[in-house]
């Protein structure tokens, strides 16, 4: 038999070569996937890879779907550092865009150039409110927040439906659970023309700037990732762990928020149940995949949001199904964690314990 025994010294260089490994070993596999499917798996790899950026509207596209992954990753690598798991930023996205979008039908017809940095605002507090609920849960109950934000995001996707099927519902829209289109002053501007690139890009380049200049700088970042690698040393040296929950979850709600309220102002327009494809679960793969570092968050957000392009690509050129996208993140994600298993532990083989055969004593007579 053998055990996982902690390693002494984890290597650093194979900390981070191991998103590049893990890449490598999705890719081999989904090589033999493509193969038991009778495809061409270079005609596949172009497919997805390379065919999504044959041009501009090509890479304003994975642009697009980067940003707010990058945004809710950065949030949640706050968290994962001080072992805090917030699981539901999808929820949290949904809040972002349900107070985002509020605001915006307040404003309807008004024409006023408040509405979006109003609906900005909004959905940052969302966000950030539903995040803090978990987290008084946990410091007030020791709830653990992984159940707990993941419960509620599916509590705000059941209150997205009924809003939008029912008071926000739009009275000339057939029947179809979505608000009316919001104005557009209350839409992000457009970078290009006939390009879905908008103006909340600049939400998301601000926010790894902000988040980069916090880890290297901020007493609270550094208390941040001791407590989440050594809690008693953390404890020792007066760091608050209720604060710290507090910070990580709260911080990560808001930039879900913000993201939630980028895709209803970008380019959704509305609100509908379709705002987010899971933006929210595929950020933890993000997050982890960038080393939970800002700018690494930033090469994993591009290469998650080229793999929605290139499954969307391949569904119409190569007639795969839609689920192929989530199972190259789930592949993407299962070998990251197994790489990083092999790094901090080893196989030890177990030695198997050998019972000497014991006869009972006899005891000796006495010569009569």
């Amino acid at each position: 038999m053998h055990l996982l025994e902690p390693r002494a010294n984890p290597s650093v260089i194979m900390r981070w070569a191991s998103p590049a490994l893990a890449v490598l070993l999705t890719l081999f596999v989904g090589s033999l996937l493509f193969i038991a499917l009778k495809k061409d798996p270079l005609e596949a790899f172009r497919v997805f890879f390379i065919d999504p950026l044959n041009s501009a509207y090509g890479w304003s596209e994975l642009l697009l779907k980067a940003s707010p992954l990058i945004l809710i990753a950065q949030g949640l690598a706050i968290g994962f550092k001080a072992r805090i798991y917030n699981i539901g930023a999808e929820g949290q996205l949904i809040m972002g865009a349900i107070f985002g979008g509020g605001v915006a039908l307040l404003f309807e017809g008004t024409g006023s150039s408040f509405a979006l940095p109003a609906m900005v605002l909004a959905g940052a507090l969302g966000g950030a409110l539903w995040g803090a609920l978990p987290a008084l849960l946990k410091t007030r109950f020791n709830a653990e927040e992984t159940l707990t934000t993941l419960m509620l995001a599916y509590v705000a996707s059941f209150l997205l439906s009924w809003l939008v099927s029912g008071p926000w519902k739009d009275p000339g829209g057939m029947n179809f659970p979505q608000t009316v289109m919001f104005a557009a002053t209350s839409q992000f501007s457009m970078l290009a023309d006939g390009l879905r690139l908008n103006t909340s890009v600049f939400i998301t380049a601000a926010a790894v700037a902000a988040f980069y200049l916090f880890t290297k700088k901020s007493l609270l970042a550094y208390a941040i990732t001791v407590g989440g690698e050594a809690p008693a040393a953390a404890r020792y040296a007066g760091f608050s762990s209720k604060r710290t929950v507090w910070f990580a979850l709260t911080i990560s709600g808001l930039t879900a928020g913000l993201a939630g309220i980028a895709e209803v102002a970008g380019p959704i327009g509305q609100l509908n149940l379709n705002i987010s494809p899971g933006y929210g679960y595929a950020a933890i793969i993000v997050a982890w995949i960038g080393r939970l570092h800002p700018v690494g968050i930033v090469g994993a957000g591009l290469l998650m949001a080229l793999l929605y392009l290139g499954g969307e690509q391949a569904q119409l050129a190569l007639q795969l199904p839609a689920a192929i996208t989530g199972l190259f993140q789930g592949m993407l994600l299962f070998f990251l964690l197994g790489c990083d298993a092999f790094i901090d532990y080893r196989l030890r083989r177990r030695k198997r314990r050998t019972v000497a055969a014991t006869k009972p004593a006899v005891p000796v007579q006495e010569a009569a």
